[in-house]
């Protein structure tokens, strides 16, 4: 078995365990009760935005001011467990939306601040990846399930995509429907990010927006957006 082989087969192994547990997750927890803070917005679209550290936390939160809050409620700020300062600017920006004091329950329950494993560290070995891969996705199919996110909001971190591959699968398999729109940085002037690229590649993203008129030449199925940061 060739080099590139065994490493289709160490990518492709995490994905497949999770197809299998995924359908057992999902019954299992919705067999029980169904968490009341998650149907409390009936006009609401329960929003799941991914946070990268640094630049794509600036951008992605610029994003979010753009939103209309009372239609992408509640929010699920999703961060990697070794990425605080994400969701403390999270939070400072959801504490900021709280304008009197009757209005501070409502502002907590419209917003969740989530931690997920990362699948690779930086400078971390191939070899031993393909086991914190595994964890990252089980830990991704587990917040998906629990979410149930309508619409999924990314730009670019490598957190995003056992996310959107987790809530792609379940809309293969029929358990669930969100709408992935990834929005790519603006520092991707001439080619695609990696989760870009697989986003883009495997048609996960069902809105695909680039900032540059370029990357919407070079990949026709992206939406130019012009610059939104």
């Amino acid at each position: 078995m060739g080099p590139d082989v065994s490493m289709a087969v160490c990518c492709a192994f995490p994905v497949l365990v999770s197809l299998l547990l995924v359908r057992f997750a999902y019954v299992m927890y919705h067999s029980g009760h169904m968490p009341s803070k998650l149907s409390a917005s009936a006009a609401g679209m329960r929003s799941l935005i991914v946070l990268g550290s640094g630049g794509h936390t600036a951008e992605m939160m610029n994003v979010v001011t753009t939103l209309q809050k009372d239609r992408f409620t509640p929010r699920y700020y999703v961060a990697a467990l070794t990425d605080n300062m994400s969701l403390q600017k999270a939070q400072v920006y959801e504490q900021s939306l709280v304008r009197v004091e009757v209005d501070k329950e409502e502002g907590v329950e419209n917003a969740q601040f989530v931690q997920i494993y990362r699948s690779r560290e930086v400078g971390q070995s191939y070899i031993t990846s393909i086991a914190t891969t595994l964890l990252a996705t089980s830990h991704a199919i587990w917040i998906i399930i629990r979410i149930r996110p309508q619409v999924i909001f990314c730009n670019g971190p490598g957190t995003c995509i056992p996310l959107c591959v987790s809530a792609f699968l379940l809309k293969v398999l029929g358990l669930g429907w969100s709408s992935i729109f990834y929005i790519e940085s603006i520092a991707r002037v001439k080619k695609l990010s990696l989760s870009g690229l697989l986003l883009y590649k495997l048609r996960i993203a069902d809105q695909f927006f680039v900032q540059w008129p370029q990357l919407q030449q070079k990949y026709p199925r992206a939406c130019y957006a012009g610059r939104l940061m």
